[in-house]
């Protein structure tokens, strides 16, 4: 291992220890950048790629997307277990960082070399399925571990959320990359009448990238955490989800935030036929980017100037506070400039500057949020073992990892479902002007519906029974079982 970081002053006055170097942590980070790059690729460009470049019916689309979440439900916990049964001399996490690179690459690759001209539509149909959940297979088989290694690289709670501060930035910027690709491909004269190259060129380059990229996480980490050499069974595996009371409540919390993704969702709608202008979704999509950079830089120093008395409970609870009442203002402020309006009629430009503001405003909390659960998933992880004796953070992970993929679903279905009620005009059907009941429904789902989400946050973390100070205590009993285990041993084998 490398040298360790130089020493520094806790707030308390006692000193601590820098965990991991800077080496670890930029070969985390350069390996975080590759995994994103894929995922961009799978949640966003795949849908696009059939419909219009292959030339899938839409209904295949959908029964295709209907397998792979049901297999999703299956796959992320069974990745969980198994990373949880690994006992390797590389470690439980670093063996499939180091392989399974190389089996997404595969897949990447053979999604877009092109499906044979003379291939039936059912057995494109089959293939593309089968490409598809074999992406969603080689995927979780690194995802799971890659999420993991975060929590094994050091029991610092302080240096957990620097390490995710900066993931937040990388992730946000890596995430452009894969449209990134195909747009300057588009640029080339070949590609301009070639578009599934262009989508071909990014596969191959986000494959080489993950290969690349996840050989400095593999070659420049460690895992820290102890297990025992003993691995837990399946069935223990799960036992241990339902004595988790802490990782319970977050996943309750989970659930009521995709009522707070609806807007997301929605956004697209929102801007084209509320604000009847698509000229704002760039300062929509812009101005999100500070809350990324504020939520990377600022909580990691929040948290380290704090020390011991950080509290991610109570910053979880402040960020939903904080984004309710942005919601509440976005609704008040800007009512009567939506609702107002005339059918059709562009958005003012003091109500669109105000959209834009809001817009990022609520970006903040959001982002803080998101950061400060990533601690808090891996204090439930310490919990765990505390109170067990036994860690697993592969099952731990692959619970709130699936409750994501569950948060995109149903906040989409939810959008779509409420458009369709209010009797949503689709663009091709003719007229772009929408009711006045489908513009309520969008302008409540863009402001009231996220502050409710948040509300309904704040009652599972009410229950939320791990504090700063109790962390801490779990922390240092944790070292104190350790070093007397290690001692033991040391003796049994003189």
């Amino acid at each position: 291992m490398g040298k360790m970081s130089k020493k520094s002053q806790s707030p308390e006055g006692t000193i601590k220890h820098n965990t991991y170097t800077g080496k670890e942590l930029t070969g985390y980070l350069v390996g975080l950048a590759g995994q994103n790059i894929i995922y961009n690729i799978i949640s966003g460009g795949l849908q696009y790629y059939w419909q219009s470049i292959i030339f899938l019916p839409a209904m295949a689309i959908s029964t295709i997307f209907f397998i792979a979440r049901i297999w999703d439900a299956i796959n992320d916990p069974m990745m969980g277990i198994i990373v949880d049964k690994t006992r390797t001399k590389e470690g439980q996490m670093r063996p499939y960082i180091r392989r399974a690179p190389w089996f997404i690459a595969a897949v990447m690759i053979l999604f877009f070399v092109g499906i044979p001209s003379q291939m039936p539509d059912w057995m494109c149909i089959a293939w593309t399925t089968l490409l598809f959940v074999g992406l969603d297979v080689t995927y979780t088989a690194f995802d799971i571990p890659m999420g993991a290694l975060a929590f094994a690289i050091t029991p610092n709670g302080i240096e957990r959320t620097k390490l995710y501060g900066v993931s937040s930035i990388v992730r946000s910027v890596s995430g452009v990359l894969p449209g990134l690709f195909v747009a300057c491909a588009g640029w080339l004269p070949y590609f301009n009448t070639h578009t599934a190259k262009a989508y071909l060129t990014g596969g191959c380059v986000s494959a080489i990238g993950i290969l690349v990229f996840t050989r400095f996480t593999f070659k420049n980490t460690t895992e820290r955490t102890v297990h025992h050499e003993e691995s837990p069974s399946v069935a223990e595996c799960f036992s241990l989800l339902f004595s988790n009371r802490p990782l319970l409540m977050l996943f309750l919390a989970n659930i009521f935030f995709l009522i707070v993704k609806v807007t997301n969702q929605v956004s697209f709608y929102f801007v084209a036929d509320l604000m009847f202008t698509t000229k704002y979704n760039v300062f929509i999509d812009v101005i999100t980017f500070p809350g990324f950079l504020i939520a990377g830089v600022g909580v990691p120093k929040l948290v380290e100037k704090l020390g011991t008395k950080s509290d991610p409970r109570k910053f979880f609870r402040a960020c939903c506070i904080i984004a309710i009442v942005f919601h509440v203002l976005f609704y008040v402020t800007c009512r009567n400039g939506y609702l107002g309006k005339d059918a059709g009629e562009i958005v003012s430009l003091p109500i669109g500057i105000l959209t834009v503001i809001f817009t990022g405003l609520t970006a903040i909390p959001l982002e803080c949020k998101n950061l400060m659960q990533k601690e808090m998933e891996a204090e439930t992880v310490d919990y765990v073992e505390w109170k067990t004796g036994t860690r697993v953070e592969g099952v731990m992970l692959s619970l709130m990892s699936f409750t994501g993929k569950i948060e995109n679903s149903v906040s989409s279905a939810i959008g779509l479902a409420i458009l369709r009620f209010t009797g949503y005009i689709v663009h091709t059907e003719g007229s772009m002007i929408q009711n006045a009941a489908t513009n309520k429904a969008l302008f409540f789902m863009t402001t009231l519906l996220p502050a409710i989400g948040y509300a309904l946050m704040l009652i599972p973390m009410a229950f939320y029974n791990i504090s700063g100070k109790s962390h801490h205590m779990m922390i240092e009993e944790l070292k104190a079982r350790h070093e007397k285990e290690a001692l033991k041993k040391a003796n049994a084998n003189q």
